[in-house]
């Protein structure tokens, strides 16, 4: 197995793709827009994987936050709130937030699990800060690291409630970011003991099975390398200070904030400490310079993948989609 998750080009499986996966046998794989169309196409789009990777507990990743950011779209499914949304609720009644959030994420993981996705890269935990790019904006669960934490951990139960592992990120914090490491690469100015506040909803979470890195350079902790490429911020803040031992993924390789060829991206992310790399464009020729460089997958990766995805295994959500948005909608009401 190689410590990658790999994109594809469209919604269905090639024959092209299927060689390579074969050969290379990636870690997962994350789906995109491009990806979707139905429900019948995506749940066999999903088995198609499965099958080719010879494993039940595949990871199939996905974006499905809410609000901007949603692979899966209206009509055929339904649009889900973004994370900012449950705020004022928390702020009257942070209990009934916390159940609110429960019921959007669980209700997110049913709709998933359906279609046969086990990931979602989400919660973000990601603390709001003034004056940043919008690049997280409404995305943030707030500005305040105990709501975050509380919101935080709802999401990851409430996934889990429905079979699907979630992922924190952006680890070790994208709240401060002044651009978007989509377009560029950010450099955050703030001191270490200002960054304890973007810690604060990680180290209270560090129990979490998956989490993904940020494309973001902190200058009190490496001046010279963003996060994923960082192996102080990694080994240091991540493993050390945060305390996170679940399994580490880079964001998307393809993302402008990092320079240099795919191969290089790939092997320097695991180069620094991170047990996956992830590669999102579905490109082959970006693919196969990926899985040059990355070698096997380590055998501390490979238990952390095990058992992150043996934390949702034989679960699923009892409770329809539907009913767990009404009690949803219900309780966002008293906002």
């Amino acid at each position: 197995m190689t410590p990658l998750i790999l994109g594809l080009a469209g919604p269905e499986l090639t024959a092209d793709e299927a060689a390579f996966f074969k050969d290379c046998d990636p870690a997962g794989f994350v789906l995109f827009r491009r990806n979707v169309i139905d429900r019948g196409q995506l749940r066999r789009l999903t088995d198609a994987l499965r099958a080719l990777a010879g494993r039940d507990d595949l990871p199939i990743l996905i974006d499905q936050e809410g609000g901007r950011v949603a692979r899966m779209q209206p009509p055929e499914w339904p649009a889900f709130p973004p994370g900012g949304v449950f705020g004022p609720l928390y702020d009257r009644a942070p209990v009934s937030a916390i159940e609110a959030m429960l019921a959007n994420a669980e209700a997110i993981g049913a709709m998933l699990r359906e279609v046969g996705i086990t990931v979602d890269c989400l919660p973000l935990l990601d603390v709001r800060q003034d004056g940043a790019h919008d690049i997280i904006g409404d995305r943030a669960l707030g500005s305040e690291p105990m709501q975050v934490a509380a919101l935080g951990r709802a999401t990851i139960d409430g996934l889990a409630r429905a079979g699907v592992v979630g992922v924190v990120k952006h680890m070790p914090g994208h709240g401060r970011a002044l651009v978007d490491s989509h377009k560029e690469l950010p450099v955050v100015e703030a001191s270490a003991e200002e960054l304890e506040v973007d810690l604060r909803p990680f180290r209270t979470l560090a129990a979490a099975p998956m989490a993904m890195t940020a494309h973001v350079v902190y200058r009190a902790w490496d001046a010279e390398r963003c996060a994923s490429l960082s192996s102080v911020v990694i080994g240091d803040v991540i493993r050390g200070t945060i305390g996170f031992d679940g399994l580490l993924m880079s964001d998307d390789l393809g993302m402008n904030a990092l320079g240099g060829d795919f191969g290089a991206r790939a092997g320097g992310v695991i180069a620094a400490g991170c047990d996956i790399a992830l590669h999102c464009s579905g490109e082959m020729d970006e693919m196969v310079a990926c899985a040059g460089a990355v070698g096997e997958i380590s055998a501390a990766a490979r238990v952390r993948l095990d058992r992150a995805m043996a934390s949702v295994a034989g679960v699923g959500s009892g409770e329809s989609c539907g009913a767990l948005v009404a009690r949803r909608d219900a309780l966002l009401a008293l906002a």
